[in-house]
């Protein structure tokens, strides 16, 4: 019978979804369960998105453009103008989800035995995208006494190698909720320049903002 691939073989299980079968168990026993593994929406889905998909009148769903419907990515480029970010239609392309976004931007960017550095902890997933790739993620510690900051510069200095890639953050941070300064994101935009690397910024949760109670 044939072996699935080696790169098969050695990636790694979600841990966020190894923890599913187990309070499956524990729910079927009577246990109740607050699952703080996944990052389930639990707020109301607007109502005019509901709308528009009632809305909806047509007999045949086809297939999207590869780079994603036109008028969606003219919004994306509004979205962006409202932050001072000039890009074009040409720059956006639409994937389905944060984590094919990630995956395809390591795979068109990165050659095997390149090295990813990560602020952590991290998006624990982030680990198989780049195994994907071949690529290999040099983790970068955080510490909880000062609420997960980044680490200096020269902390990220000491990590970069020849086979150094690319930088990865996640803003605000999966999972710790820690939102960038303005001067740490300085410094990083200086330090990819500097060593002439990538910088891969997922802003997945960017319009999250709770102020005072949840």
């Amino acid at each position: 019978m044939p072996q699935s691939s080696k790169r098969g073989q050695i990636m790694p299980a979600s841990p966020i979804r190894k923890l599913v079968p187990l309070a499956n168990k524990a729910k079927a026993k009577g246990t109740i369960v607050y699952h703080l593994n996944i990052g389930q929406p639990d707020i109301k889905t607007p109502e005019v998105a509901m709308a528009a998909l009632r809305a909806i009148d047509r007999d045949v769903l086809e297939y999207s453009p590869s780079d994603g419907i036109l008028s969606l990515r003219n919004k994306l480029v509004e979205y962006y103008d409202r932050f001072d970010i000039n890009v074009t239609v040409d720059d956006i392309i639409v994937t389905t989800g944060g984590s094919e976004a990630v995956l395809f931007a390591f795979m068109a960017c990165l050659d095997p035995g390149d090295e990813i550095i990560v602020p952590e902890p991290a998006y624990a997933n982030y680990t198989a995208f780049a195994m994907s790739a071949g690529a290999v993620i040099k983790p970068l510690l955080c510490s909880i006494e000062s609420g997960f900051a980044l680490p200096p510069v020269e902390e990220f200095e000491k990590l970069i190698t020849p086979r150094t890639k690319a930088i990865m953050i996640c803003n605000p941070n999966n999972p710790t909720g820690y939102l960038y300064t303005r001067q740490e994101m300085d410094q990083i935009s200086a330090l990819v320049k500097k060593y002439d690397l990538y910088l891969f910024s997922d802003e997945v949760y960017r319009e999250f903002c709770y102020t005072g109670a949840p």
